[in-house]
């Protein structure tokens, strides 16, 4: 992919996941190749067909959730985004907005579709310690482990 074109592919990606809705999965092709790689702190899988499903569980899981990119590098024919992941728990009692900060490492082929997508985010501090009893627990560990 040339210079010119990589930053188009990047900004299809951003404006895809900012707008993201569970209807809008099917178009993953248009966007990953057939064989991309998918990383986070809970999942490592390969293809289309993984990927899609742990966006699909994302939106049973969750209420609402949303990407907001922040900022982003393009160097070559990789990326990384920084990004705020918004959402609200449906399995706990709060209604409160929820909030994961977090970055995206992204290589892309010659034809601009994903390679390679790998999310660095701690799972400890902006998960963990937002949920009901396992947060009080994380907490006093940090604690314990800082002290």
């Amino acid at each position: 992919m040339n210079a010119t074109t990589m930053p188009e592919a990047v900004e299809r990606l951003v404006q895809f996941f900012e707008k993201l809705q569970a209807q809008d999965l099917p178009r993953l092709p248009q966007l990953y190749a057939p064989d991309a790689r998918f990383k986070d702190p809970f999942n490592e899988v390969q293809g289309l067909p993984a990927i899609e499903r742990i966006f699909a569980h994302m939106f049973e899981a969750l209420d609402t959730p949303h990407f907001i990119v922040t900022e982003r590098i393009v160097q070559g024919n990789q990326s990384f985004l920084v990004w705020d992941f918004r959402f609200r728990f449906k399995r706990f009692d709060t209604q409160s907005w929820q909030t994961v900060r977090g970055g995206t490492h992204l290589v892309f082929n010659d034809a601009g579709l994903v390679t390679l997508h790998r999310d660095y985010w701690d799972a400890a501090e902006e998960l963990y310690e937002k949920l009901p009893v396992v947060g009080g627990l994380m907490r006093w560990l940090k604690r314990r482990a800082n002290s």
